[in-house]
């Protein structure tokens, strides 16, 4: 077995939810060593309260490249969105932040696995991941011919991973490797940063600020599929351990509840979409109720400790 490590990339603005997320692993999740959190750093007060033996914050200084620095909250008179700046290229934003972070969490974790959680997934099932995640292959979920080619943001993110790994001959449709709570294995990733950086001559990080439409999900996939020793290293599955919610339709509890009903056994954790303004007050009751179901009445909300300091929503 693999040592395995939980990596959430976040920010303020997600804070209530990433609070939920935490409750959950520490209610269900067994078998990791460390759980990474990724912040801004001027975000690290905040997430002060989850640090635990197993829980750490790290600032984003720590992982980003030295050339690329954030402009302050008081300068940012323009942008409703969090601006990085740098002289190597053009200004980047919160998304692709969070997304070079959990590629160089990987990167420098100690552990050999790494399953990344974003906000908005939690919990609800007993779930090891250690022998999910830190089996002899690493599970490499995709969806089968899930990219058509008329879909526009998902083209202009595959047309990045074919410029940044040199992938000719693109068919569609084509394989979809977006997902959540996905695993990745460190020494492949450390292989796809250093096959665009091959590629490209730059950096990963570098190459990647310069193109901005990008999917890390996307490249980390596509680079696996492609490396006959790679994907060797990897057991492809269609199955999601998470029971999903992507589009921006709002859930009310019963809907909610619905969804973690119709999970199948196999499936231990729920992911509603952020940008689809369902209250995270539902989402929070129906996994509290769930929760005492399975478990008992003796875990209530009051032994969980209260989540609801910071209620600012989210937007990007």
């Amino acid at each position: 077995m693999h040592s395995v490590a939980l990596l959430t990339a976040s920010y303020a603005k997600d804070i209530e939810r990433f609070s939920l997320l935490s409750e959950s692993i520490d209610t269900w999740l067994t078998g990791y060593t460390r759980h990474y959190v990724l912040v801004n750093d001027e975000d690290v007060p905040l997430f002060a309260r989850f640090a635990s033996d197993k829980r750490v914050i790290v600032p984003a200084s720590r992982y980003l490249p030295k050339w690329l620095w954030a402009l302050p909250p008081a300068l940012q008179f323009l942008s409703k969105r969090r601006v990085w700046l740098s002289l190597l290229s053009s200004p980047v934003h919160g998304w692709h932040i969070q997304q070079i972070l959990k590629i160089a969490g990987v990167l420098n974790a100690p552990e050999q696995r790494v399953c990344i959680l974003d906000s908005d997934n939690l919990f609800f099932r007993e779930f090891d991941v250690g022998q999910y995640a830190g089996a002899e292959k690493t599970p490499l979920f995709v969806t089968r011919n899930g990219i058509d080619a008329d879909h526009p943001l998902h083209m202009l993110w595959l047309n990045t991973v074919d410029q940044l790994l040199g992938i000719k001959d693109r068919s569609f449709p084509a394989d979809d490797y977006v997902g959540n709570a996905l695993v990745w294995d460190k020494d492949a990733a450390r292989a796809m940063t250093d096959a665009i950086k091959s590629e490209t001559g730059l950096s990963w990080a570098l190459a990647l600020c310069r193109k901005k439409k990008f999917s890390e999900y996307l490249l980390y996939g596509n680079f696996v599929a492609s490396s006959p020793e790679f994907l060797v290293r990897h057991r492809v599955t269609e199955d999601s351990i998470a029971v999903s919610h992507w589009d921006d339709t709002r859930l009310d509890r019963a809907a909610i509840e619905a969804m973690m009903g119709a999970a199948s056994p196999e499936q231990v954790a729920l992911c509603i979409q952020s940008y689809s303004s369902t209250s995270i007050d539902d989402i929070r009751d129906v996994f509290r109720l769930s929760s005492r179901d399975r478990r008992g009445p003796s875990l209530s909300p009051d032994h969980l400790g209260d989540t609801t300091e910071f209620e600012t929503p989210k937007t990007r």
